[in-house]
């Protein structure tokens, strides 16, 4: 059975509005608005799986909490609801794991940048994550085969690796935890 939702026209849309949502539907509430998320292409799916399984196997290993792969909603404010393509959540924040959704900012978010989501990865949610508290964020770009990563010190974001070329990255969240360009981009 198909149910029909109606959402108001608004010009600022808040949390309440974005849960009268559909399960599923593809939508953001960023900055107020209910910005449309396509479905990612193929090659941004293997990447997500190729980091996300080996970041499982690390956490799970070690017994050092959550990770969690897109969609799933990370509420941040009432006008910020996001769905980053990966989260780490430590043992010490598990309590933001919310029976509907994560209530509040994870350890690690990770991005994969694709044209329709570059602006608002690269901008608009960066900004939000920095302020809220994300510890560390990593953006992955598919084009140009990069990925550089961030830490928060006091509430701004530092950037800490670039990597490209064959090079490999660090997470400083997650001590022992380093994987290759080639692992994440490799055919």
């Amino acid at each position: 059975m198909h149910t029909t939702v109606t959402i108001e026209k608004k010009k600022k849309y808040t949390v309440e509005d974005y849960d009268k949502l559909p399960e599923g539907a593809p939508y953001q509430l960023i900055k107020g608005g209910l910005v449309m998320t396509p479905s990612p292409i193929p090659y941004h799916q293997e990447i997500i799986l190729k980091l996300g399984s080996k970041l499982l196997k690390f956490i799970d290993k070690n017994r050092l909490g959550k990770v969690y792969i897109a969609p799933i909603d990370v509420y941040f404010s009432d006008t910020d609801v996001y769905q980053p393509d990966i989260i780490f959540i430590s043992k010490m924040h598990l309590k933001i794991i919310g029976e509907k959704r994560i209530d509040g900012a994870p350890d690690i978010v990770i991005e994969v940048l694709s044209p329709s989501s570059a602006y608002y990865d690269l901008r608009l949610k960066k900004d939000v994550y920095e302020q809220s508290g994300v510890t560390e964020y990593w953006i992955i770009d598919p084009v140009q085969k990069k990925i550089e990563m961030f830490f928060n010190k006091q509430d701004r974001f530092e950037l800490i690796t670039s990597s490209d070329n064959g090079g490999s990255v660090s997470s400083t969240v997650l001590k022992g935890f380093t994987i290759s360009l080639q692992e994440i981009f490799g055919e």
